[in-house]
Parts: structure tokens; C-alpha cells; sequence
């Protein structure tokens, strides 16, 4: 680890991003505190000195080189930096947005945290203001030019949520939003974007300069699945709910070793879908789940019509149990309201979905739904960016999936998995990422 380094990160949360980021610092704060523990005491070793005079040193060097920057060494003893870069964000009465950073970022990597599907109330002007997805990207837009204008070294965005990316094919006289808004970006001097399980690759091919990094949270939905089910012994068939997921529940069939069913689904695509009423025509299942508990994985939930008639389709045909994961759990419009009722006739069992969308008491208190958290994965992704590091070992966790489970399988089953036990450094598979 570069020591100098941590005084050039920044963080900077709008408001919709604002919550995403509480959970995500704390994390980021624990990884540097932890490397630089690491590092006094090789270093203690290696000169054979005690560490107490090492971490002297090392602050000693700190200073030497950075005196000025807030970069979390106090003599004797190592704080982690806050990150948090302070803003205030204005909304004017004719709904103009404004953002002022509040401190110098000249010479720092910024990274602009925003949850553009956050309909919660946020802080503005002092009191609390639900704003639309439009109102998050356009404060997203402002945000991104101040960090420009302040002298940024670079502007990464962090999106759990890519906006409008639904948006991503013609079939008429429509537009391309989502190139739309990646070029925005990349125009306005984005290096590179973060975000989870973008609903199409196509996206990525808009791009001539911007990075885009596509995460996905196989590990975290993983563990939370294996807290309902035995993964190893359970007679569970993961089924794909359409032919645009197949590849993703392709990977939870083989990382698992289960056999692997597919719904296929006839629409009226003139009619729009609603919660509770789907625009499908007809299912049809390819498999066999007849007294199985069925795991389903998708990339996104909006109304959650498609969702809960193809869980009552898969009931009919006789599946025993039913387990939903869902990487970007919108729950737009009456959805919360549908899966209620739908989960008092029995449909399913659980819905797993990741806070990459913010959702208050209102959902997390459901005992039907699982909250998987991926503040972890995304803080790991900003800390390997901002050091130069690799990021597959965080990229594809195939392989820390089929070495748990083949564990867990030699030692005849045990009643507490792997995925349930949180490692010190609170990631999975450290030691085999080289962290």
C-alpha cells in the first residue's frame, strides 16, 4: 500500500446517494485502517524493530510528504480519513439544482456516490424533499461539473442503479437513453462508472474514453441464500424466469451444481405491465421442478408482474418452495403491496434483494424479504481503483463459490456453511484475492 494515497480518495454523496454512502465509508475506513496495521508490521519485521517505533515512521514519512492533507496519521497512532468530501446541495423554487463543494479537491480522485431510484425523502434546503429519478441525474450532472471546475484529478461515478438502462435498444422511433446519459457523462469528463448487474452489455459499447465497471453480488446473494436453504443437500433447481436471464442463473447452476430450468414466456407487448397484471400471454417451463425448492435470480424487479405470475405459474406445476434474487429490487408503484398478498397465498418463500436501491421499514421489515448488503463489494472496487489493482478476484467469485462448497462437502455438512461465517476482515475469500 501506497501511504500517501489515502489522503487523495474523496467521497462525495448526493442526496439520494447519501445512505448508500453511510454504510459504504465505514467499510472503506476499515480497509485502510487494516492495511496500514499490515504494513507496520512488516515493516516491524523486516527491520527488525518494534511496531510501535514502525508506525512512528511511518507517520513520520507521512507527514514529511503530505503535511497539509487530512491523510489519518496522528503520531503514534493511525486514524482512518473521513473521505467524505463536505457539499451542500441547493434547490431553487424554479427547481433548479445547484452543488458547492465545500473544501479544496484540487489533485484528488473524487467519487460521486448517487441512487438514482432513491423515491425516499432526502435533505434539501434544510428539510426533507422526495424527488424523481430526472431530479437525482440532473443533481448528478451538477455535481459531476463542480468537481470538474474545482480541479478533481478525476471523477469516477459510483451508481449502484445505471439510469434509464432499460433504455438500451430501438425498436422504433425511440430514443437511446442510456447511451444518452453515458454519453453525457463521458462528455462531461467521467473517467469511469461503477455500478451493479447493468441490465444490458450493450450499454458498455457506447463508451469511447469512460470506463464502465459491472459488479455483481453473486457472493453476497449466495451467503443469504445459504442462510434459508442447505446448499449442498437441499433438491433445488435454479430456474431462469426469462431468455434474457439464462446466463445469469446458468452461473448459480454450475457455481452450485444444480440442474438448471427455463421459463419461457409469450407477451402482448401492447399492453403495459403492471404489478399484479403482466403484459404475458403464456409460460412455458423447459425442466422439471415438480417438489423442488426453486432458486430465481434477475437483474432487476420494477412492478414485479412478470415476477409473481411466473412464481405462480412454477406453484401450479408443483415446486415446493420459491426464492427470488434480485440485484436492483426497485419495488416501484404497488409492488411492496402485490408481494404481500402474493405471499399470503403461498407463492413464495423469500425475495433477496441488495440495498444498491434504498428502501426504509417499509420493506425491510417484511419477513419476506432478505436484504443482501454489497457496501463491501463496492468500497473493495473504489480501494483496488484508487491503488491500480486488479479487480477480477472481486469481478467473479466462481471459484470461492466451488472452493466453499466442495469444503463444506468433505467435511460431511455442517449445519453452519462457510457463507455464514463473516472471515476478520469482513469480505469473503481475502486471503485467496491477495488482499
Amino acid at each position: 500500500m501506497s501511504i500517501s494515497k489515502p489522503g487523495t480518495l474523496g467521497i462525495i454523496a448526493c442526496p439520494g446517494g447519501s445512505s448508500f454512502a453511510r454504510e459504504l465509508l465505514p467499510h472503506l475506513r476499515s480497509i485502510y485502517a487494516r492495511k496500514y496495521q499490515r504494513m507496520a508490521t512488516r515493516l516491524a519485521k523486516r527491520y527488525k524493530i518494534d511496531k510501535e517505533k514502525a508506525i512512528e515512521q511511518i507517520n513520520f514519512v507521512q507527514d514529511l510528504h503530505l503535511p497539509s492533507q487530512n491523510h489519518g496519521f496522528f503520531g503514534e497512532h493511525y486514524r482512518p480519513p473521513s473521505f467524505e468530501i463536505p457539499t451542500r446541495f441547493t434547490r431553487f423554487a424554479n427547481g433548479e439544482f445547484k452543488a458547492e463543494i465545500l473544501s479544496s479537491v484540487r489533485g484528488i480522485d473524487l467519487y460521486i456516490i448517487q441512487d438514482v431510484e432513491n423515491h425516499y425523502p432526502v435533505p434539501l434546503n434544510g428539510e426533507e424533499t422526495t424527488l424523481s429519478l430526472n431530479d437525482h441525474m440532473f443533481i448528478l450532472f451538477v455535481t459531476i461539473d463542480a468537481a470538474i471546475q474545482a480541479g478533481a484529478r478525476s471523477v469516477t461515478l459510483v451508481l449502484p442503479v445505471y439510469p434509464y438502462s432499460r433504455q438500451h435498444k430501438r425498436k422504433g422511433r425511440e430514443s437511446l437513453t442510456a447511451a444518452w446519459f453515458g454519453r453525457i457523462c463521458e462528455f462531461m469528463g467521467v473517467g469511469r462508472i461503477i455500478t451493479l448487474d447493468i441490465h444490458s452489455r450493450e450499454i458498455q459499447n457506447t463508451f469511447h474514453r469512460t470506463a464502465i465497471e459491472n459488479l455483481h453480488a453473486s457472493y453476497q446473494i449466495l451467503r443469504s441464500l445459504s442462510r434459508l436453504v442447505d446448499l449442498v443437500h437441499e433438491d433445488l433447481v435454479v430456474v431462469a424466469p426469462d431468455t434474457g436471464a439464462v446466463d445469469r442463473n446458468k452461473f448459480y447452476a454450475v457455481s452450485l451444481h444444480k440442474p438448471l430450468a427455463l421459463l419461457y414466456k409469450e407477451r402482448d407487448y401492447s399492453k403495459v405491465s403492471q404489478a399484479g397484471d403482466s403484459n404475458i400471454t403464456s409460460i412455458n417451463l423447459l425442466g422439471h421442478v415438480e417438489g423442488k425448492t426453486v432458486f430465481m435470480a434477475d437483474d432487476m424487479l420494477g412492478t414485479g408482474g412478470t415476477l409473481i405470475k411466473a412464481m405462480t405459474h412454477l406453484k401450479e406445476v408443483g415446486a415446493e418452495k420459491i426464492i427470488c434474487a434480485i440485484s436492483l429490487p426497485l419495488f416501484t408503484g404497488r409492488a411492496i403491496e402485490e408481494f404481500d398478498a402474493a405471499y399470503q397465498k403461498g407463492l413464495f418463500y423469500r425475495i433477496i434483494g441488495t440495498n444498491a436501491v434504498y428502501h426504509d421499514e417499509t420493506l425491510l421489515e417484511k419477513e419476506w424479504f432478505v436484504s443482501a448488503n454489497i457496501a463491501n463489494l463496492f468500497s473493495r472496487i473504489i480501494s483496488r481503483l484508487h491503488h491500480g489493482r486488479s479487480l477480477s478476484p472481486l469481478l467473479d467469485n466462481r471459484k470461492i463459490i466451488q472452493r466453499l462448497l466442495s469444503q463444506v462437502a468433505a467435511e460431511g455438512g455442517e449445519d453452519e456453511l462457510p457463507f455464514d461465517r463473516e472471515p476478520s476482515s469482513g469480505e469473503p475469500g481475502e486471503k485467496e484475492r491477495g488482499e
